[in-house]
Parts: C-alpha cells; structure tokens; sequence
C-alpha cells in the first residue's frame, strides 16, 4: 500500500509540472483548469508567470511565501502574484479551479497575496471557466466568461485568512511555537520578556515585522488554526476549549467579527455538485 501511495505521489508531482508547462505554454489570456490533490500532499515551491485565482471547492489549502501564510476554506478563493513563489499543501482532500491570469489580461490585480469570499457570480463563473468548451459558439462564450471573471475578481471582498510571519528570527520563532500551540491566554509581556524587551519596544518591533498587533495577530492565527479543524466536522465546543477560550460564546463571537458569521453558519455552503 505504501508503494501505491509512493506511485500515486509521484504521479502527481509529474502531473504538475506537465500543468505549469502548459499554463507557460497557453497564448489565451486567461486559462483555466480544475486539479484534485489527496489530503496531505505538498507541492514544491514554483512561481508562473501568470497570476492565479485559485477557487477552493472542497478541502482546505494552505499556500506559503515569503510573505507569509494563506488559508483557504472551501467555497473561498485565493489571489497569487505573478512570479511570487509559493507551497501549497493540501489539509483534507482538495479539489480547486485554476484561472492562471496573463500579464496585461485585466486592470492590475493585487500585488500582495488575498483570501477572498465568493460570490455567486464568480463562483458560477470559475465553475463554468474550467469546463469543456466546443466549437466556435464555445469560444466565444469562454471568452465572454473569462472577461466577466476577470471584472468580479477585482471586486470580492477580503478575509482575514492571511498570517504574516516576521522577519526577524526570534520573533517568526515565538509565533511558529504559537502555531504548534495555539492559546486565547497568549500575553505580550510574555512574549517581550522570552526576547528580553521592554513591552512598548516589543510592541513596536512586532507591528514593524507584520504590520499587525500582537493581539490582531493572535486572532489570526487562532483562526487559522480552528479552520481545518472546524471544516473537518470536529465540534466547535471541542476546538474553543482546546483553544484556550472560557466558552463557546467567546469563541464565536471572536469568531464571527472576525469572519463575519458564527462558525456553524460560515461553513453552510452550497452543494459543490
């Protein structure tokens, strides 16, 4: 069973580069394709010289770069710089919808990495993107669904799902030990006095390195840490607790002023099939 799996790995791997060679390859301005990864793989870092919109339609991926940490949720999407190298790995089976965006194809896109909501609009469009097309009538109308994907991109609106990772060692070091170990009870004067700074000195440096509070960071991660968790059926009450929160109230208000709904509510999506 484990040569199968070896096998299989292997397959997928030369799968993805024969996918990257093709997106280089494409003359259309924008080329889409569907791609289906088993719970655990990890694609190598690689850049393309097209930006990619990434629609997560089942499972969760976590894409990394220099400029940091991307969660992706199911029925959420993902913004990719051109040229920006990246890992994917894939927390649960995935399935995701791939436009790759050619330079000067649409308005400038975002140059930094984006989680975005769906809306119905662009998630009909992506679905319908990937999909075979036949004829002369069938490349018309791709090109007309590409060009309105193109226009609804721009115009998702954000989620929090981005985590910053400081530059500075000592600090990326204390907030991958976070990650390992998530807490609500995390307390910045145990975090300056680890690393021997004053409070203010601490608080300082760490907005610096990623522009965030340590507070608003913790959030993030938090979240980050309960969304593979939640989306993979487990009990909110068990993650909350796990957590470090004192209720599940806590939890979910943290939760839903962070992303917008309770966490039952957020992961009721509509049926991928």
């Amino acid at each position: 069973m484990k040569t199968r799996q070896m096998q299989s790995m292997s397959e997928l791997s030369k799968l993805h580069l024969e996918r990257l060679a093709a997106i280089e390859a494409a003359s259309e301005p924008v080329y889409a394709i569907p791609s289906e990864y088993p719970a655990g793989y990890h694609v190598e870092a690689h850049s393309h010289s097209r930006a990619q919109f990434v629609y997560a339609r089942a499972g969760v991926l976590m894409v990394s770069s220099r400029q940091g940490r991307w969660m992706v949720p199911p029925e959420h999407a993902l913004w990719i710089p051109a040229g920006l190298e990246h890992t994917v790995d894939m927390l649960g089976d995935v399935t995701m919808l791939s436009a790759y965006i050619a330079p000067g194809a649409s308005a400038a896109g975002p140059s930094a990495m984006r989680v975005m909501a769906l809306t119905d609009l662009a998630r009909a469009l992506i679905v319908e993107a990937v999909a075979p097309q036949e004829g002369a009538d069938g490349s018309h109308r791709q090109r007309l669904i590409m060009a309105l994907l193109l226009e609804e991109v721009l115009r998702l609106p954000d989620r929090p799902l981005g985590l910053p990772f400081p530059a500075d060692r000592r600090l990326a070091a204390l907030c991958r030990s976070f990650m390992e170990n998530p807490s609500a009870r995390l307390v910045i004067d145990d975090w300056a006095q680890r690393l021997a700074m004053s409070r203010r000195a601490f608080t300082r440096a760490f907005r610096s390195e990623t522009g965030l509070s340590l507070s608003a960071w913790r959030q993030q991660a938090t979240v980050f840490t309960a969304l593979p968790r939640l989306a993979g059926g487990e009990s909110v009450t068990a993650v909350a607790l796990d957590l470090g929160y004192d209720s599940v109230a806590a939890f979910t208000t943290m939760f839903r002023r962070m992303l917008g709904a309770a966490p039952r509510a957020y992961f009721r999506s509509p049926d991928p099939s």
